[in-house]
Formats: C-alpha cells, sequence, structure tokens
C-alpha cells in the first residue's frame, strides 16, 4: 500500500530492499534456527520504525512485536515440486478484489508424519513471482483465518532450494499486511491450499487475548 509520491516509492523500495537481503541472509545461514531469530528481530524493527509497515502508524510506537509460536525444527521440511497442467487461478483479496495467478506445480512434502501437498502460484502479472500460501487447522483460532504466506518471491520471501526441491519451513509462515490493518489488499489462501494438520509454527493471529 502506497501513494504515488516520490517520497512513498522511495520508503516501498527500500521496504524491499531490506526484506530481500534479510531473506538472502537466512538462505545462507546454516544455523535455521539462529535464522528465523535474526528474521523475527528485524521484522519486528521494521514494524515499528519503517513508514511501509502494516501497522497503523498510530500504532507503531507501542507496537509489542509480531507473537510467533516456539520454533521447532520438524516443520521444516522439502517439497517435491511436480508440474502440472498450468490452471488460472482469480485468487481473492481482503478487499473483494482478485490477482490473476496460475497454478504450475504441486508441491509435495511430509509434515507431521503425513503426506501433503500445495500448489504453487506464479503471479500472472509483468516479472511473475513464485507466490505459496496456505490455511490450516490453526486458521482462525490461533492463527490469521485468512491463512499466511510461505513463499512470496515479488517481496523477497524467498527460503531457496536444497538438493533440487523447495525449502518450505513454516517457522517462517507470516501474516499477510491485511491482519494488522484492513486498508491492505493482500491475496488470500486458495481452497487448494487447505492443510487438514495444525501447523503450529510461524507467526500467530496477531489479534490474540
Amino acid at each position: 500500500m502506497t501513494d504515488l509520491d516520490p517520497r512513498s516509492i522511495a520508503d516501498l523500495l527500500d521496504w524491499k530492499r531490506r526484506v530481500f537481503a534479510l531473506y538472502a541472509e537466512v538462505r545462507e545461514s546454516a544455523d535455521p534456527r539462529a535464522a528465523r531469530e535474526r528474521w523475527r528481530a528485524s521484522r519486528d524493527e521494521l514494524f515499528r520504525s519503517h513508514p511501509q509497515s502494516p501497522i497503523p502508524a498510530a500504532e507503531r510506537a507501542a507496537f509489542p512485536g509480531v507473537p510467533y509460536f516456539d520454533h521447532d525444527p520438524s516443520y521444516r521440511v522439502l517439497g517435491e515440486v511436480a508440474a502440472m497442467e498450468p490452471e488460472h487461478y482469480d485468487v481473492t483479496t481482503s478487499r473483494d478484489g482478485t490477482y490473476g495467478f496460475s497454478a504450475f506445480a504441486e508441491v509435495r512434502f511430509e509434515l507431521l508424519g503425513e503426506r501433503h501437498s500445495l500448489h504453487a502460484l506464479w503471479l500472472e502479472g509483468y516479472g511473475g513471482g513464485l507466490f505459496l500460501s496456505f490455511r490450516d487447522a490453526t486458521s482462525g483460532r490461533e492463527t490469521y483465518g485468512a491463512g499466511r504466506y510461505l513463499l512470496d518471491t515479488v517481496k523477497g520471501a524467498d527460503l531457496g532450494w536444497e538438493g533440487g526441491r523447495l525449502v518450505l519451513d513454516f517457522n517462517f509462515a507470516y501474516n499477510p499486511s491485511c491482519a494488522y490493518d484492513p486498508m491492505w489488499d493482500c491475496p488470500l489462501a486458495p481452497p487448494s491450499n487447505r492443510l487438514a494438520v495444525p501447523v503450529r509454527a510461524g507467526e500467530r493471529s496477531p489479534h490474540r487475548d
């Protein structure tokens, strides 16, 4: 969310540069737990102080930090990416619009002793980008009801690859900006990306009691 004026555009570019650099650190780290702590601390600082923060400006100074589940290494898995016939999705957004994506692959992985899959989406706009969001059994209870994001490479959220498989570390699952302020317009998790198990990793609901 930004106004089309030079100051806002400069702020948005700065936000993106910082996020891209932060995820580059995560990918280069040999210690996923330490990388998650660095990621968490950096995001808290951005949320409190940056002009492009999703936190409303009047609430930033008192913002207590993003709530998370404890780090759990069992939620870091590798996904096999299996090509599928591309399928156009009009993904609903938080403000009743849609964004055009193509589901181009099925990402298959094991989590909590069970096999699961999510559809990998590709943004159909200029330049494209990989987008992977999901809902799970905690959605609307312990976590944001409309789902969380795991990968969104247009905005720098990219956990990389290992041995030809996609890194899916749910400890890095995060809320879309609209979870903090409804003025933001965010694509939500499509019906194909709903997990029946509880994913108690990553960000919790920002509105917990």
